[in-house]
């Protein structure tokens, strides 16, 4: 290991001079081909200025002044380079470049300004002389490229010898990493590689479906030992959790039917009372039309309630129970009982759960208002926002305290939650029901004020496919 060490820092220090190196000539190479590139952009930019020069002179208009402007100072923001990236720019050469550059610029501004002034003889004589300062640059250019090639000649052949070198280095590197590689490899091979075969064998058993296969047994006492032993406690957790979450999906399956078989079933008597007692009243004072419309809502609920519960409904069909259920009450308590909806139109196509809104009214009647001799009001309200439907049943009645709401939350039922409720179905069932139906927990929120009001609002998700997704894994 020793030795290993050794060759490793060997490499790294050349390593690290070669980079140097490489990058140095990587930074000349990259300043050379900066100058290029920036006398080639100067050589353009004069021609382009001499360009837009001429195209004013022959039609004066806001449009071709704007271009030229934008183009002399793009050229000066060039110019102004050059000091920066050349760093012979004191010499000879580099100053009558620089000089004939202002020239140029100066003899395009004459020309523009004697345009201006309509001096015909003046601005030919400055644009003819603009013209033969653009020439003297692009000439100037190529022979400051020509100094630049000669060089980067040198330069060349240097980068082609540190090249040569760098190229022997990896493949020295190369041939002394592969004999290490295969020694280290042959020696620990024995210790290595037979425990992992073991353990390679056992998690293609449990990729199979396997999880009762014989233990991984590693006689090394180092950490392949304790890697295998991690590996047969994991193995016997997953069997046992495999088993623990197949039995618990069973009992809640058949949980689910029971309820659901013993909600559908249930019908209180006392409600049935209440509402025929209403129906032979109303037959009684007026004539059959009313009669038949109470008749026709109250069958309506019943088949409603009666229906097959595991089923899904839209929010428009359960909204039509709910003004059922409104008119017979409405019927029964006339005045005292006001009935509000405010109906988002295109949320209707949303499923939920069967009998899930008329619970929540009618619990809203039963807990919030039925005992105020004043009477009271019940709102629906159903609106949108971008991923969920909001529905709010709200009313102004006797509210609930901080301890009803968490224990409605919580899911704790009362038997006196069903008293009078016209299925049997309480505002716990509805909520796990939701719950259920939409595999999250947030899918109800409630706030209340006692003595003043109540609201229940229902956040329904629009797109379900996440959740069954999440479901099925």
């Amino acid at each position: 290991m020793a030795y290993f060490f050794v060759f490793v820092l060997l490499f790294q220090i050349t390593s690290i001079l070669i980079f140097f190196s490489s990058n140095k000539l990587t930074n000349n190479y990259n300043d050379s081909f900066q100058r290029f590139l920036l006398l080639n952009s100067i050589s353009q930019k004069s021609t382009e200025l001499y360009t837009l020069t001429r195209v004013y002179v022959l039609e004066q208009d806001e449009k071709n002044a704007e271009l030229y402007f934008l183009e002399k100072t793009a050229l000066q923001k060039e110019q102004r380079k050059l000091a920066d990236v050349f760093h012979y720019a004191e010499e000879t050469k580099m100053k009558n470049y620089q000089d004939l550059i202002d020239t140029f610029i100066h003899e395009s501004e004459l020309t523009m300004g004697f345009v201006l002034r309509e001096d015909i003889e003046n601005y030919t004589k400055h644009l003819e002389e603009a013209r033969v300062s653009a020439g003297y640059i692009q000439e100037l250019a190529l022979e400051l490229i020509d100094v630049e090639l000669t060089a980067y000649q040198s330069f060349y052949k240097d980068f082609q010898v540190r090249n040569g070198y760098f190229v022997m280095f990896i493949v020295f590197l190369f041939l002394t990493t592969i004999t290490l590689a295969v020694l280290f490899a042959l020696w620990f091979a024995n210790g290595i590689t037979r425990p992992l075969d073991k353990l390679s064998s056992a998690a293609k058993e449990v990729a199979r479906g396997d999880l009762i296969g014989e233990p991984v047994e590693i006689q090394s006492n180092d950490e392949l030992r304790l890697l295998g032993d991690a590996f047969n406690h994991m193995r016997a957790n997953i069997h046992e959790l495999v088993r623990e979450i197949k039995d618990q999906s069973e009992l809640d399956q058949l949980l689910k039917e029971m309820e659901l078989k013993h909600l559908q079933n249930q019908i209180n008597p006392h409600f049935l009372f209440n509402t025929l007692n209403t129906i032979s009243k109303m037959a009684y004072l007026e004539n059959a039309n009313a009669t038949s419309r109470l008749i026709d809502s109250v069958a309506a609920l019943l088949r409603h309630s009666l229906d097959e519960i595991d089923k899904e409904v839209t929010l428009k069909e359960e909204l039509e129970i709910v003004e059922d259920y409104f008119r017979i009450q409405k019927t029964r308590f006339s005045e005292r009982i006001q009935f509000v909806t405010k109906i988002d139109e295109t949320c209707l196509a949303i499923e939920i759960p069967r009998l899930t809104l008329q619970p929540l009214v009618e619990n809203a009647f039963i807990h919030g208002i039925e005992s105020r001799e004043e009477g009271g009001r019940i709102t629906i309200q159903v609106k949108q926002t971008q991923n969920e439907v909001i529905v709010e049943v709200s009313d102004d009645g006797e509210g609930m305290s901080g301890v009803e709401i968490q224990r409605l939350l919580s899911l704790v039922e009362r038997k006196e939650d069903h008293v009078g409720h016209s299925t049997g179905i309480g505002l716990t069932n509805v909520i796990r029901r939701l719950q259920l139906f939409y595999q999250k927990s947030d899918v109800v929120e409630i706030e209340s004020e006692v003595g003043q009001w109540t609201t229940i609002r229902l956040f329904l998700p629009k797109d379900r496919s996440e959740s069954y997704e999440n479901l099925n894994c």
